[in-house]
């Protein structure tokens, strides 16, 4: 019978022990800490990129203090039905422009950006409806089309009185909706604005890709990548 292996013993009765770390190897942690951590910051800024929803004009799909991650890769990639975050001063909010800032308030700002932490922009969450080249119309009863196709817009949930509308989409442009149509502020508020209340496609911060608060209701969020009609996809 085979005995398990035992430490081997020096001439003098003691055994071996595990060699002791470096100081050369202590203090190389502090800096592998600081490098993960960077990296982490940096995946954060350039990669994803989290927010509040302020109210609850995405519902039912997002509610009011709802926490969503947003994914920033796929900006330049905007499809219809897409759930987006943009940058509205340019097209929602034109009397949000504000001054550039200059020094130490440029430096915080950039800063904050660089870790996914945005500090003053006019940023709305909405879903897209149409790109550049389509034709957007809504009726009376709140029912949208998009090139002539009425929409089947499950996540919808339309109470209220609506005003028609019908405009054609210019190139490089969104129009985009909240879901809660009835308490929502959106490209139909702005059709009087420069650009008709259309956003711009370079003022996209990313695209809706799940909630992580509350954590009842944490998890991706379900959204089409092409809209639906009752023929099927747009």
């Amino acid at each position: 019978m085979t005995e398990p292996a035992t430490p081997a013993s020096s001439d003098d009765g003691a055994t071996d022990s595990p060699v002791a770390p470096s100081s050369r190897s202590r203090r190389r942690w502090p800096l592998l800490l600081l490098v993960a951590l960077a990296v982490i910051v940096l995946a954060r800024g350039l990669v994803v990129e989290t927010f509040t929803v302020p109210t609850g004009s995405m519902e039912p799909a997002l509610a009011g203090g709802d926490r969503i991650v947003v994914w920033k890769p796929s900006a330049d990639e905007v499809r219809r039905g897409d759930v987006i975050v943009f940058d509205g001063r340019r097209s929602l909010g034109p009397d949000l422009e504000q001054a550039p800032a200059t020094g130490v308030a440029e430096l915080v700002r950039k800063a904050g950006q660089a870790i996914g932490v945005r500090q003053g922009e006019a940023d709305y969450v909405k879903r897209v409806i149409g790109v550049g080249g389509d034709r957007v119309r809504m009726d009376e009863a709140g029912r949208v089309s998009v090139n002539g196709r009425p929409l089947a817009e499950p996540y919808a949930s339309r109470t209220g009185t609506f005003s028609p509308f019908d405009i054609t989409v210019p190139p490089g442009r969104l129009w985009v909706m909240g879901d809660n149509r009835g308490a929502s502020e959106d490209s139909r508020n702005h059709l009087g604005s420069p650009g008709g209340g259309t956003v711009p496609v370079d003022d996209v911060i990313g695209q809706v890709v799940g909630r992580y608060w509350p954590l009842d209701r944490a998890g991706g969020l379900e959204a089409s990548a092409t809209l639906t009609t009752d023929r099927g996809p747009l």
